[in-house]
């Protein structure tokens, strides 16, 4: 719901830069239930262990061989439509050395997928690639008319988008008009008409057989990539003297746009990211990666899928949030190691500065959000839209999803494209089992005309309004979220996987659960409740409650921390129940388990 009223400031305490429920009270009204098995068949070992069993078929992994994630399980190419025309022509522009620019978004996955198009091309042997990225602020997403006509006085002679360009008929028919080829490589959902390219690139488009729709559009390169690798092959471009480039060696940069993208973890993502991380803790990384680790205070040798999508990804995405993403691509280019920290140190002050900005809004639209609530109630209506003429468009997502995880809510957070003016930019998060893109085509269907432009994917969106609609806007959401829930209140729930025994508490045990990573979307990483005895406690880090606890039962104590959390939070309390991850610890050389407090229960 849009609220006009001017903010007043809150304490709603940030997320931590690693997690975004840690350490948090269950709030009223949540329910918390243990997951159940999904609708597979039980063809796992027969020695398989209970909790192992029980983690992965609420997953939906009912089969030996869903656990194998060698390279070998990776999906074939030859389904995904548009690979080999797309194949051919990049492979002709390589041979004959053609000019070839590069344009992706200004996101992670854009800039992972733009760098890997970029590498990987170079590795071929093209010699005169070059890439662009949108500014945000100045020509809006994907191929624009606008962007392209800043190629006219030297087009380039084939151009290629990466995790963009399926909705941008007009800059694709721009492109045509000035005679630039154009190769659309995306994973976003199409809209009714396709773009006049010469090739397109998408598992989501009408038709395509490949069997993973939840390919991030770095991925849709990785692919891409490799079909030109074999057509290259086959012409005998390789040899004498031109050696054939292994492609696995830039698969740390899949694993990146993949995990920061947000995209569902479905086995086709799970082998791709956990062949990444693997390079990642042998070393044998991009420095630009390995230099955000450190600038994120990672190890890269115990890296894992949420320090991808909560220390790097944050990191690169500040430069397509506040300023250029061209300056994370670089990073990502570079092997220099000194260069690599430099940029990496650009962006970690980059990302400070996120924080500080999206702090003030974050406590902004709380502040609106609780004035709603003071005058409906309990209540609130099942769609939130949420508008300050002070807020900055790069940082809008990131607010929606924050008050998007507070009140369980569908939440658009809009801010003026610019100071003062009357298009505005919107960023819009869901709920499961709330398709937020279907939820706003449906808008659009209902009010042609009404967005100016949208799109995105199941729980995430963007999309273009002017102010004067903004009201109008609020009126179809909340209509449109309602027929698609049945008019049945969202209501929160927290899932876990059961309790866990005193024998499986243990650092053998914490490995065994790593081991069935990497945990994300979809796939999210095992949420276990229990009851303990509080043995000690302290502060560490200012912010942050370190503990030792001990099972009801009387076994052994195991250590445990609760993020953002402090010895008052405990009330007094020597007992509490707690949802937690079993995590592996890792400190001064030792390794430890421990309990990752995410959720203390009343």
């Amino acid at each position: 719901m849009w609220l006009r009223r001017p903010a007043v400031t809150v304490n709603w305490r940030s997320s931590r830069s690693n997690t975004s429920e840690a350490g948090r009270p269950v709030k009223p009204g949540v329910r918390i239930r243990q997951r159940s098995a999904a609708d597979c068949d039980d063809r796992l070992p027969a020695n398989l262990h209970p909790v192992l069993r029980r983690v992965l078929l609420a997953r939906g992994i009912g089969a030996p061989e869903s656990l194998d994630l060698g390279l070998g399980r990776m999906a074939g190419p030859s389904d995904l439509s548009g690979i080999d025309t797309a194949a051919q022509l990049l492979a002709a522009a390589v041979r004959e050395d053609q000019r070839i620019l590069v344009v992706g978004d200004f996101d992670a996955d854009g800039a992972t997928g733009t760098a890997l198009a970029v590498r990987g091309l170079r590795g071929f042997g093209a010699g005169q690639v070059d890439f662009r990225v949108p500014n945000r602020f100045e020509f809006g997403y994907g191929l624009t008319p606008g962007l392209v006509d800043t190629l006219a006085d030297a087009p380039p002679d084939l151009l290629i988008t990466v995790d963009s360009g399926i909705a941008c008929l007009d800059g694709v028919a721009r492109a045509g008009e000035l005679g630039i080829p154009v190769i659309v490589t995306d994973h976003h959902l199409p809209g009714e008409q396709l773009p006049a390219a010469a090739a397109i690139v998408n598992p989501n488009c009408p038709g395509d057989g490949f069997p993973s729709k939840a390919l991030a559009g770095v991925g849709v390169v990785f692919y891409l990539l490799g079909a030109v690798r074999a057509r290259l092959r086959d012409a005998g471009w390789f040899g004498r003297g031109r050696a054939e480039p292994n492609l696995a060696n830039i698969l740390d940069l899949v694993a990146l746009g993949t995990v920061a993208d947000v995209v569902p973890l479905d086995h086709n993502n799970r082998v791709l990211v956990r062949q990444g991380l693997d390079r990642i803790r042998a070393g044998v990384a991009t420095p630009g990666l390995l230099a955000l680790l450190r600038a994120g205070k990672r190890d890269y040798r115990h890296v894992t899928a949420s320090d991808l999508g909560f220390a790097v990804g944050p990191r690169l995405n500040a430069a397509g949030r506040l300023e250029d993403m061209g300056v994370g691509i670089r990073c990502l280019l570079t092997d220099d190691d000194e260069e690599a920290r430099e940029i990496a140190g650009e962006l970690d002050t980059l990302n400070r500065q996120r924080k500080a900005m999206q702090d003030t809004m974050q406590g902004e639209a709380a502040a609106q959000v609780e004035s709603l609530v003071g005058e409906l109630g309990d209540e609130l209506p099942f769609s939130l839209s949420l508008f300050d003429e002070r807020w900055h468009q790069g940082i809008v997502g990131l607010v929606a999803s924050r008050i998007k995880e507070a009140t369980h809510r569908p939440v658009v957070a809009f801010a003026p494209e610019e100071a003062g003016a009357t298009m505005l930019k919107g960023s819009a998060r869901s709920i499961p089992g709330l398709h937020i893109r279907d939820v706003l085509a449906h808008v659009d269907a209902t009010a042609p005309g009404l967005i100016r432009a949208f799109g995105g994917h199941a729980m995430a969106a963007g999309l273009s309004l002017e102010r004067e609609r903004l009201g109008r806007f609020e009126t179809l959401l909340e209509a449109s979220v309602r027929r698609f829930l049945d008019d049945t209140p969202p209501r929160p729930e927290l899932l876990t996987d059961g309790e866990l025994g005193a024998t499986e508490l243990n650092l053998d045990f914490a490995r065994t659960l790593a081991e069935l990573g990497p945990w994300g979307q979809r796939h999210p990483e095992p949420l276990f409740e229990g009851a303990f005895e509080v043995v000690e406690q302290r502060v560490v880090g200012g912010a942050h409650l370190k503990m030792v606890l001990r099972p009801l039962d009387g076994s052994e104590p195991i250590d445990a921390i609760a993020f953002g959390k402090l010895p008052e939070d405990l009330r007094g309390e020597r007992r509490l129940r707690a949802l937690y991850r079993l995590d592996v610890n890792h400190y001064r050389g030792e390794s430890s388990a421990q309990l990752v407090i995410e959720h203390l229960v009343d």
